[in-house]
């Protein structure tokens, strides 16, 4: 449900031209809330009078914009996006969750499809310990099924469960992360892109993360796993570890020349 407020509008149709449901019009020179939507926000962040709200959100949210902290600088972005390296050694210092929270709104505003908005974000971090025991836990019967099922990740997991028997401290899963995310979506896509952006938040944060393919299999084939999590009836979208580098890295790593059709 999209408000507006009649005396601040100013009739000016900037709503209605890029509203892409063509859910608002502008009538006597006051723009009307036509018919149902998505509540994307456009209409709200395109009024220059701030005459729409949609109260099922909180308004208090919604930031002016401010081109000296919103605009990024093309090469620095680029910069940072070569710069990234997967993570896989961590400090045992935990991220706080002040920067916790500014790294997981970054997923919280990632585009949705159709502005579902679908995406849960599930942060262990206080009770990891008990959330990786749990993991171990599981192993024997994942070994179980995935021997019936797919030979390849049965070899895989069970090298690691050789190496975690003989030392638990060889967490090949869990590694030594201090925070495990996992996010769950109705639409995959949705919690994917979501990820990219928790990731640059967390670089930005001086943290890193690793995606773990690892995890996402080992929580897809444990329904004990899914129920702690609290999964309910989202899909696995992405499983990443999060935490402080330990190693500090030179320079950028060199990639294979694009693969790229101009037409």
């Amino acid at each position: 449900m999209i408000q507006i407020d009649t005396e601040k509008c100013i009739g000016c149709k900037a709503c209605e031209q890029d509203c892409p449901g063509r859910a608002i019009k502008v009538t006597d020179g006051k723009a009307q809330y036509v018919k149902k939507c998505i509540e994307c926000g456009h209409c709200v962040a395109i009024c220059p009078e701030r005459a729409v709200s949609i109260p099922a959100y909180d308004m208090a949210d919604v930031e002016e914009y401010d081109p000296d902290t919103f605009h990024l600088n093309p090469e620095h972005y680029l910069h940072a996006v070569k710069f990234r390296r997967s993570i896989r050694n961590f400090t045992k210092d935990p991220i706080s969750r002040e920067k916790m929270e500014r790294i997981l709104d970054a997923g919280r505003y990632t585009a949705t499809a159709r502005n579902c908005q679908d995406c849960r974000f599930i942060l262990v971090q206080d009770r990891l310990e008990e959330f990786r025991q749990l993991v171990w836990q599981e192993m024997p019967k994942v070994l179980e099924q995935l021997g019936h099922a797919d030979r390849n990740w049965h070899f895989l997991f069970s090298r690691f469960y050789e190496r975690y028997q003989k030392d638990p401290a060889n967490d090949t899963l869990l590694m030594n992360a201090t925070s495990f995310l996992v996010i769950g979506a109705d639409n995959p896509l949705d919690g994917a892109l979501a990820a990219v952006n928790i990731e640059n938040m967390a670089v930005a944060e001086g943290a890193g993360a690793l995606y773990s393919g690892y995890m996402i299999r080992m929580v897809s084939e444990s329904t004990a796993l899914q129920e702690w999590l609290g999964l309910e009836e989202k899909q696995i979208a992405c499983c990443m570890l999060l935490g402080y580098p330990r190693r500090t890295y030179k320079r950028t790593a060199p990639r294979r020349k694009a693969d790229i059709i101009w037409k």
